[in-house]
Order: C-alpha cells, then sequence, then structure tokens
C-alpha cells in the first residue's frame, strides 16, 4: 500500500534534488527512501525501479530545461536567441548538475520519443532559421551547438578553467559569439 504524501512526482523531485546536492550517481531507491523517512520497499509501489527513478529524473531534468531554453527563446533571433539559448543552457547546467547529470541519461528510443527532446530539438531548430542553414548543416550545427555547450559547461563544473587568468565569464561571451560568427559564416559543403 502507498505510503501517505508519497507520490510518484514527490519521489522524482525529492531524487532530482539529491542529485543536484550529492550527484546524479549517488541518487538510489535508498537515498530517496531515507529523505522520505521511509523503507526503500515503499517506494516500489510508487516506481517499478532504480532505473525507473533515474529515468523519471532525467525526464523531469530535461522538460526543466526546454522549459528555461523556451522562455529565454521568447521575442529573440539571431545572435540575440543564440545567447539567450547559450545562457539558459549553462545556467540550468550549473545551477543544476545532478539534473543536468540526469538529463544525459542513455535512453530507449520510445522514452525518448515521449520527453522534451523534441522540443530541444525544434527550439535548436527554429533558432538556426535565423542563420538560414540548409540540412544537412542544420544538423551538424546542433551537433556542435550541443557540443559546445555541454563540453564548456562540463568543463567549467569540474573546475577545470580556474586556473586560467581570464574570467570564466568572458570565455563563455567569447565562444557563444564566436558561435554565432560560424553560424553565420557556415562552410558549404
Amino acid at each position: 500500500m502507498a505510503r501517505a504524501g508519497v507520490t510518484v512526482e514527490r519521489l522524482t523531485l525529492a531524487a532530482a534534488e539529491l542529485a543536484d546536492e550529492l550527484g546524479f550517481e549517488n541518487v538510489t531507491v535508498s537515498t530517496v527512501a531515507r529523505r522520505f523517512g521511509v523503507r526503500d520497499a515503499s517506494l516500489y509501489s510508487h516506481i517499478k525501479s532504480a532505473r525507473d527513478l533515474r529515468v523519471r529524473v532525467a525526464l523531469l531534468a530535461m522538460a526543466e530545461l526546454a522549459d528555461r531554453v523556451a522562455d529565454a527563446l521568447a521575442g529573440r533571433a539571431g545572435k540575440d536567441a543564440l545567447v539567450a539559448f547559450a545562457n539558459a543552457y549553462r545556467d540550468y547546467a550549473l545551477r543544476h548538475p545532478g539534473r543536468y547529470a540526469a538529463a544525459q541519461l542513455d535512453l530507449d528510443d520510445e522514452t525518448v520519443a515521449g520527453s522534451a527532446a523534441g522540443r530541444h530539438s525544434a527550439m535548436t531548430r527554429a533558432l538556426l532559421r535565423g542563420y538560414q542553414l540548409p540540412e544537412p548543416a542544420q544538423t551538424d550545427a546542433i551537433r556542435l551547438l550541443h557540443s559546445t555547450f555541454h563540453g564548456y559547461v562540463t568543463l567549467e563544473a569540474g573546475g577545470r578553467f580556474r586556473l586560467t587568468p581570464r574570467e570564466v565569464d568572458a570565455s563563455w561571451a567569447a565562444t557563444v559569439a564566436a558561435l554565432d560568427a560560424l553560424l553565420r559564416n557556415w562552410p558549404s559543403a
């Protein structure tokens, strides 16, 4: 029987909070159960497995990130849209490191199809319409943007830039400006 007050939504949110506090790799059914003051077995009336819980956190994180990016993009185009997208992405990754790590979880195709991944793709393609990139350049640009943003925030969060003399924010701004220049001057095939 389900314990009063424990719902799938509350479990998912608690697991997401724990991911930000402890790291996504440290989120287990046991850690979430302790947060609620219940036994592990009590949670299995709400979730199927530890993997199910982790997938739910990943889906939550993807939806939150999509919402933040959508809000940032509203009414913007071109470089302004790129800067807003990049800053929303970076801000989310740095404020919610565990959730951001969860959003990188490898999911099966069916789960991805029902997730916010489609929104991310649509928003990125909408952003790139301002640069008038045809296919396959558009797909290449999407991969470039994700790789650059992910790589930068992963290195930044890991403290890899702390020994360089330039401010991290200044380098971020230069990186986004360089991406804008590249997108405006995309090489032809």
